[in-house]
């Protein structure tokens, strides 16, 4: 791409933000423009379902104004709304049109909303955008009786925070486990515990059937599929998202479990790339097509395509790595552990600092630390630059993951695995969404 080409950039979250400020980074000088629909500067959404929950004062904007005046990129409060890629322009919800020279499609990820009775009464809420986060945290000290629908990330996030708040705290899950699609069993039991011990109450293996409400159209309870009602007077629904694909879809772009991305992050049309919760890229370390909700996975796909566009193409292969904070307990983990066929923990659970280590086909897939940051940096680097760790390696007495690391990484960068995405955000910002 040639320096002074014009880039647009369809959605200001993290991605969209990062492409932005990497291309200034690597020299590009001409127009950059950051298009995202909602007010207000660029912010990490990560907090949303922590800390922003009960601190107000929680700063989450990613740079200040300054930042995008200095590095002269163009903030536009609208949304892409249609794509002609015979001209390459884009016209925009508030009637403009743009020209673009490359067009990154950072379009994210909308919550999904199930088709459950009652899903429209008041009272009813669910956590992805700044709004919808002032909205919960604004009544939760009115609430008396919290119910979460989905006991992802999100919703156990959130049951934190209500159990902080001194709230009456209930997480109903259809699955038998909290976050049993992220992790193993062992840190499944260990975060139900977790919160059982602060008085969340835990509905697992259960479903809902409705949500019932009174003469004023506010939620009153859930009721589930065995028959029991539980009482709430304020309902937060966490049961994921869908990468929003259509502004692709309607521009003839190859479009599966999102936007369909080649090894440098680029769309079936060459002046188009995608990144983020919308792109489903090759993953060269599960050997299949992958669409990830990391923070971390945004940043480093923006990253990837802006070496690209200035002149220094390399394949997206960065290590996929996590992390989730309830009460005083951080999760961390690195890889891609889902399916695994044998496990080893280091550590004890029962003390509340442990890792589990994740394998398939007896080569380390990925490793969940609990309390256990030096454990989640090893992994970091292990998967990134060490040899294939055997699982027969870790049943050693005395086995111990940064000192493997140390032996069989020492010769790479120690500080690449340990490094946050935040050369250009704020923050320790990489949540599963």
């Amino acid at each position: 791409m040639k320096p002074d080409a014009t880039v647009v950039i369809a959605g200001a979250g993290q991605g969209g933000f990062q492409v932005a400020a990497s291309l200034r980074e690597r020299g590009h000088v001409g127009p950059v423009v950051l298009v995202g629909d909602e007010p207000g500067l660029p912010y990490q959404r990560p907090p949303l379902s922590k800390n922003f929950l009960l601190q107000p004062r929680t700063q989450i904007e990613l740079r200040p104004h300054s930042f995008y005046e200095r590095r002269h990129i163009e903030l536009r409060h609208a949304r892409v709304a249609a794509i002609d890629r015979s001209t390459r322009r884009v016209r925009l919800t508030d009637g403009h049109t743009l020209a673009y020279d490359h067009l990154v499609l950072a379009t994210g990820a909308r919550n999904r909303t199930p088709p459950i009775e009652g899903v429209t009464l008041d009272g009813i809420v669910q956590v992805r955008t700044r709004d919808d986060a002032e909205h919960l945290r604004a009544r939760l000290p009115a609430t008396s009786r919290l119910a979460i629908i989905g006991a992802g990330f999100i919703g156990m996030e959130v049951a934190a925070a209500g159990a902080k708040a001194g709230t009456e705290t209930t997480v109903i899950e259809a699955l038998h486990r909290p976050m049993a699609r992220a992790v193993s069993p062992v840190t499944s039991t260990h975060v139900a515990d977790l919160h059982r011990a602060q008085g969340t109450r835990l509905c697992l293996g259960r479903t809902v059937v409705r949500l019932d409400g009174d003469h004023t159209g506010a939620v009153t309870g859930v009721l589930l599929d065995d028959g029991r009602l539980v009482p709430a007077d304020l309902v937060v629904v966490g049961v994921g998202v869908t990468p929003a694909v259509e502004l692709a879809t309607d521009a003839g772009l190859d479009v599966g479990d999102g936007i369909r991305v080649d090894a440098y992050l680029s769309t079936s049309d060459p002046h188009i790339s995608a990144v983020g919760d919308c792109a489903e890229f090759p993953n060269t370390h599960t050997g299949t097509r992958t669409r990830l909700e990391s923070i971390q996975n945004a940043v480093d796909q923006a990253r990837c395509v802006a070496a690209r566009l200035t002149g220094t193409p390399a394949p997206y292969t960065a290590v996929p790595w996590f992390w989730t904070e309830q009460f005083s307990t951080k999760l961390q983990i690195a890889g891609l552990g889902q399916g695994h066929e044998d496990s080893t923990v280091l550590g004890d659970p029962a003390g509340g600092s442990f890792s589990v280590l994740l394998f398939k086909g007896g080569l380390l897939a990925g490793v969940e630390s609990v309390n256990a940051p030096a454990d989640h940096t090893a992994a970091r680097r292990i998967l990134a630059f060490g040899r294939p760790l055997r699982r027969a390696e870790t049943t050693a007495d005395g086995f111990s993951l940064p000192q493997w690391a140390g032996r069989h990484c020492r010769n790479q960068d120690r500080t690449a695995a340990a490094h946050d995405p935040v050369d250009a955000g704020a923050g320790r910002t990489a949540d599963m969404r």
